[in-house]
């Protein structure tokens, strides 16, 4: 019961927080008579504010997670949707719409507090079936958002305006959830307790062996008990707490920076990661945007709804199949990684050049769900043999540097400081982003398929029978764990 209560509060966070029935026709709105901003405002003044501010705010964000125990954070999330959809219902003007963003980046960057929190009030046993529960009923409550705002849309012929409200009502209940959570009386960096050592290693000890036809080099010499151990600086709430604890936790979170990047195979999903979530911010964020020019929800009935339900779903059953799919991903991920990135270049293309609004719509499905498979892919290689606090790390750099990224291109091609680009001009270049990421990985994987060949043939017959002691673990997280770090 102790686990049950959390568990369901979270699960009714993460389905009220995320039902928004507004976020498919947002464009459609800002662009309406409601808000009567135009399509320059709208996309080059507007929307570049949420990939600034998320940038800003993602690592105070994540110390400030960690150090506070989770549910403040929390709280402050459920509080910072709130703000947002109030003032997209009350606001008017540029600098209003701005300010609104910035509060939604703000929310995005304290989600990681979601997920994190699991892992403070769950026993590790359990940590397989509550990350899905958690991270299922977030997808659940994404989908449900969309199709009953284009129900409400097609169906009662609702005014845009109304789904606001509906989803104002949906944060507000989502923030009271969070108020009644339990606290945690440890944390990953600032906070451990006794048994946390111990902990994570019974975790990495019950996670199922990877595949054996995995290389060595893929494995990360990271195992649970190597992990540096923060001194301790009280329990979470408690008066008493270290004044270092801040340079511990940065000096740590450097050495463990410095030895993950170190493994090439983690290198090499790291950049996929960071370049193509890039890409996927972008194109996400101003999909509604290339949707409007071209079929303007003035004069037409426009189905974004129904797009962003199936994205949601078909991306999710892609994702949880591909726990199915029995493949050598250390020797084949690059040549994977580089056809699935021209299928999302040739997605994108399409939405850009054909303009016909069931390709853009059919574009976009495809270009989704390819996405969200393989990002769980990624997190699964990336976090293989990691404990805990080292896949918060590289996940949370891996983000770090796709933002970075994102906020380069927004200033070049959105911002109106920069080139201030129309929107399919805009596209075209994201669609060379991605055949330049295929590229990329096209060369990685030819070089790579070389030297394995040439280390078996160089490689003599008597080592066929020994084993080598290289100190990597060998275990692997359950998937479900994983796509919590997915965001659709």
């Amino acid at each position: 019961m102790s686990q049950l209560y959390p568990t369901v509060l979270l699960c009714v966070y993460g389905f009220f927080s995320n039902l928004r029935p507004s976020e498919p026709f947002l464009t459609a709105f800002l662009m309406g008579p409601d808000k009567n901003l135009t399509e320059t405002e709208v996309v080059n003044e507007i929307y570049p504010i949420w990939t600034y501010s998320y940038l800003v705010l993602l690592f105070p964000v994540f110390l400030a997670t960690d150090y506070l125990c989770y549910k403040p954070v929390l709280i402050l999330q459920a509080l910072s949707f709130v703000v947002t959809y109030v003032m997209l219902v009350k606001a008017q003007g540029v600098l209003a719409m701005q300010f609104l963003e910035f509060f939604f980046g703000l929310a995005t960057a304290a989600d990681i507090a979601y997920f994190s929190f699991i892992y403070s009030v769950v026993e590790p046993a359990q940590y397989q079936r509550v990350t899905g529960y958690c991270r299922s009923i977030t997808l659940l409550g994404s989908a449900a958002g969309s199709l009953t705002g284009q129900l409400l849309v097609s169906v009662a012929q609702m005014p845009l305006f109304y789904l606001s409200v509906i989803t104002l009502v949906s944060a507000s209940m989502a923030f009271v959830a969070p108020w009644f959570l339990p606290m945690p009386s440890k944390s990953l960096f600032f906070h451990k307790s006794q048994g946390t050592k111990g902990g994570q290693l019974a975790h990495q000890n019950s996670r199922a062996p990877t595949d054996d036809a995995e290389d060595p080099e893929s494995k990360v010499p990271l195992k649970s008990d190597e992990v540096p151990m923060v001194v301790n600086a009280g329990e979470c709430g408690g008066a008493s707490r270290s004044s270092s604890g801040l340079v511990d936790v940065l000096r740590i979170l450097w050495v463990d920076f410095l030895q993950c990047y170190s493994c090439r195979t983690l290198l090499a999903w790291s950049v996929w990661w960071a370049l193509s979530t890039c890409g996927y911010f972008q194109v996400v964020n101003y999909a509604q945007a290339l949707w409007e020019k071209v079929l303007p929800s003035q004069e037409f009935e426009i189905y974004n709804g129904y797009v962003e339900t199936i994205s949601t779903l078909l991306g999710a059953f892609a994702a949880f199949g591909v726990g199915s799919v029995k493949v050598s991903w250390t020797v084949w991920g690059e040549l994977a990684l580089c056809i699935f990135s021209v299928v999302m270049a040739v997605a994108v293309y399409l939405m850009d050049t054909i303009r016909n609004i069931w390709v853009c719509y059919t574009s976009y499905v495809v270009f989704r769900a390819t996405y969200m498979l393989l990002i769980t892919i990624a997190t699964y290689q990336i976090a293989s043999n990691l404990s805990m606090q080292r896949y918060a790390l590289v996940f949370g750099v891996n983000t770090f540097t796709a933002l970075l990224l994102q906020t380069v291109l927004t200033i070049v091609v959105v911002d109106t400081a920069g080139l201030g680009l129309d929107i399919f001009p805009q596209f075209f270049i994201y669609a060379g982003y991605f055949a330049v990421i295929a590229v990329v990985f096209l060369m990685a994987g030819l070089y790579k398929l070389m030297v394995s060949q040439s280390q078996a043939k160089a490689k003599p017959q008597t080592d066929s029978g020994e084993s080598e002691s290289d100190g990597f673990s060998r275990d692997s997280p359950p998937l479900n764990e994983l796509q919590q770090i997915t965001r659709t």
